[in-house]
């Protein structure tokens, strides 16, 4: 029998596929590919950034990640509308773990509205699910 329904399952949404590291290595790759893939570090960076405990820390991961994806000209500059991008300027001064959950909450939405349904009809996903189904397979022989 295969487990091919079972592989699918595991990628289902942007949500478990972000959480599986190869699921992660393969939608980046797809979205490098559409030269996107800052979308999936901003996501991956906040993410780091809310489990900071030292305020010192947070000042300085909120300053990176605002650097690298916020400001105008940014080297990995996320496209948000201009209204997120204020609050966060503004927000950035006395940053808190909270300061870029909306910026967060457009990628993600961007992520699984457009990019996550291309990528379930890319190679990148193709090679995933065939990865997954040669160790599983893998697994079953072992048992034999």
């Amino acid at each position: 029998r295969s487990n091919a329904g079972e592989t699918m399952a595991c990628y289902e949404s942007v949500e478990t596929l972000l959480a599986n590291k190869d699921g992660l290595a393969a939608f980046r790759i797809f979205l490098k590919s559409e030269f996107s893939e800052e979308n999936v570090d901003f996501w991956l960076a906040c993410e780091d950034f809310k489990r900071t405990k030292s305020p010192t820390k947070i000042a300085s991961k909120a300053q990176k990640i605002y650097s690298d994806f916020i400001q105008v000209d940014a080297p990995k500059e996320i496209n948000i509308d201009f209204h997120t991008k204020t609050d966060i300027s503004q927000n950035i001064l006395e940053p808190t773990l909270s300061c870029f959950d909306d910026a967060q909450r457009l990628i993600y939405s961007l992520m699984a509205k457009d990019s996550f349904p291309r990528f379930l009809r890319s190679e990148a996903y193709k090679e995933l699910v065939e990865k997954q189904q040669n160790r599983n397979q893998k697994r079953w022989l072992s048992f034999l």
